[in-house]
């Protein structure tokens, strides 16, 4: 194996992370080593979150993001926690500042150990999500799946929180949709020029959602913080819940909060798995003597 670096395998609220130490090291994940470390049982994830040393004052580190298909992210909300838990477990600390694709995202460990991020301000311009074609109204953008006079799923809203989601909402239970099969579609459509997330979402009452999401780059996953708080936000701007919700994702319950400043704030669990070293550049992988199996 070549020159290796650290990693540890950890979830948040089902959402499967790698979390990789590459500060000081100046190497990067390679899309190569994304797929193949993706490949294997024990390190399948959704997304890799590489920490990097910073490369803008007055932040901690920079994080660089992967999905499981070896593409780049914007934003990731439960990786992020998990990348929190991680650090402050090494040195203590309880508050970060990291700087993401999506922008600068502030971060806390809490005494109980649940972890809240600011995921900044969600945007609602058809060309910041991005869309292909102007809408006036993302509240409720034209696209369907399914006959034409009978859609599966219709009329979503659309909304950026650093990366493209798109949250339909249903009445039904959110298992009685074959997601696996309308999600790749979906996520593909030419109405997104860079994909999009695709959510599944039934409003239980003002205070309660339950959702699945397929993830752009990754597919069906156990939990999806950033589109917990695009469907968060979007519920409020339609109407249907109030600012703040409790979200239950197949993999666990999030809160998300929207500010009156507008920041949406994302809360939630992060557990540790395991811990190895990668070659960053293949990955090929071994796991911790202390950790093994």
């Amino acid at each position: 194996m070549a020159a290796t670096l650290p990693f540890a395998k950890m979830n948040g609220a089902g959402n499967e992370i790698i979390v990789a130490d590459m500060r000081g090291s100046g190497a990067r994940v390679s899309p190569a080593a994304a797929i193949a470390l993706n490949a294997e049982a024990a390190t399948r994830f959704d997304q890799i979150m590489a920490i990097h040393d910073p490369r803008t004052p007055g932040t901690d580190f920079y994080i660089e993001i992967l999905n499981s298909d070896g593409s780049s992210a914007q934003a990731c909300g439960n990786g992020t926690r998990c990348v929190v838990q991680a650090l402050a477990a090494e040195t203590g600390r309880k508050l970060f500042t990291f700087e993401t694709l999506a922008g600068i995202l502030n971060a806390q460990e809490h005494p109980d150990g649940s972890v809240s991020v600011d995921m900044g301000k969600p945007r609602f311009g058809w060309q910041d999500i991005p869309l292909a074609e102007e809408f006036a109204d993302t509240r409720a953008i034209e696209l369907q799946i399914g006959p034409i006079d009978a859609p599966v799923l219709h009329s979503p809203s659309v909304a950026s929180m650093g990366n493209p989601h798109a949250i339909f909402w249903v009445d039904q239970d959110v298992w009685s949709y074959d997601l696996d099969r309308f999600g790749p579609l979906l996520e593909n459509h030419p109405i997104f020029p860079e994909r999009a997330n695709i959510s599944i979402v039934q409003v239980i009452s003002a205070n309660e959602i339950v959702m699945r999401t397929w993830e752009r780059g990754a597919g069906l996953t156990q939990a999806c913080g950033s589109a917990a708080c695009a469907t968060a936000v979007s519920a409020a701007r339609t109407g249907r819940t109030h600012r703040t919700v409790s979200i239950r994702q197949p993999g666990g319950l999030l809160a998300v909060e929207w500010r009156g400043d507008d920041h949406v704030i994302l809360t939630g669990p992060a557990e540790w798995e395991f811990s190895g070293v990668f070659d960053p550049a293949t990955g090929a992988w071994t796991r911790d003597a202390e950790s093994a199996a």
